[in-house]
């Protein structure tokens, strides 16, 4: 079975990252000589690295590097990131749309009704009845709507929108406020999905209420949030296990078998 060596999949991008701590013991389990000259196991693969390190200084001052599962789950993170950025974008055109729209809404239904006979043809073809459709009695019922009511569904969008472009800033920095904001902000709008799925199914809208509920189950339970399997203890406690610098630390601290 195929398995991604989260570890090396980042070096290869982004580089080693080494270091070089001040514990003699720990410092001689980290470097290595070589023909080429000196070289440093990398904090995040393992590997050693000819060259200076990047960094030296106490073991604790050294900095916590992602590996394995933390690498993995920064890439869901990020993929969550872009799909909130792109639909944050989409938002913006909306509500730009709309306050367009309650600025003209005489010329945008004047227009509407001089270009509807166009598919009259088409649709007669099919026998489906364009004049009484959902679709354009929707779009006729909105030419109803007063403009300050249009100015309230703009702003409510773009603020809408705003909170997912910054949603999507914080889950791709890995930042944990943006894990909570993220589950809230769509946890809240579940219950509207439902609904909007119980007015008409589609295959859109299946996919997307399965998304975002399986986005909030696992941020909950694998970022550990609202106290969840241990909380922020337990969370920050299982990043620091799979820190490289810390597991030498402690095989070094090892006593030696009798």
């Amino acid at each position: 079975m195929f398995k991604i060596d989260w570890n090396r999949r980042t070096c290869s991008r982004r580089g080693h990252t080494t270091y070089a701590p001040d514990e003699p013991e720990l410092r001689s389990r980290l470097h290595a000589h070589t023909a080429l000259g000196d070289a440093w196991r990398c904090l995040r693969c393992g590997d050693f690295s000819l060259g200076a390190p990047h960094g030296s200084g106490p073991a604790d001052e050294a900095p916590l590097v992602p590996r394995g599962k933390a690498l993995r789950d920064l890439f869901i993170l990020r993929f969550l990131a872009v799909e909130r950025f792109l639909r944050g974008l989409l938002i913006i055109v909306v509500a730009w749309a709309v306050w367009k729209f309650s600025n003209s809404q005489d010329a945008v239904r004047e227009f509407f009704d001089e270009n509807l006979t166009v598919f009259k043809p088409v649709t007669d073809h099919f026998h489906w009845d364009l004049e009484h459709s959902p679709i354009v009695d929707t779009i006729r019922k909105s030419f109803d709507f007063k403009h300050s009511t249009l100015l309230i569904v703009a702003v409510a969008l773009l603020a809408y929108a705003v909170i997912e472009i910054v949603e999507a800033v914080g889950l791709w920095m890995g930042r944990r406020w943006a894990e909570y904001l993220t589950v809230v902000a769509t946890a809240a709008f579940l219950p509207l999905e439902v609904y909007e799925l119980s007015e008409h199914v589609s295959a859109v809208k299946i996919c997307t209420l399965a998304l975002n509920i399986i986005a909030v189950l696992w941020i909950l339970l694998s970022k550990r949030l609202f106290g969840l399997r241990g909380g922020v203890v337990a969370f920050e406690a299982e990043r620091h296990s799979a820190s490289l610098l810390e597991v030498e630390q402690a095989a070094g601290t090892v006593p030696a078998a009798v």
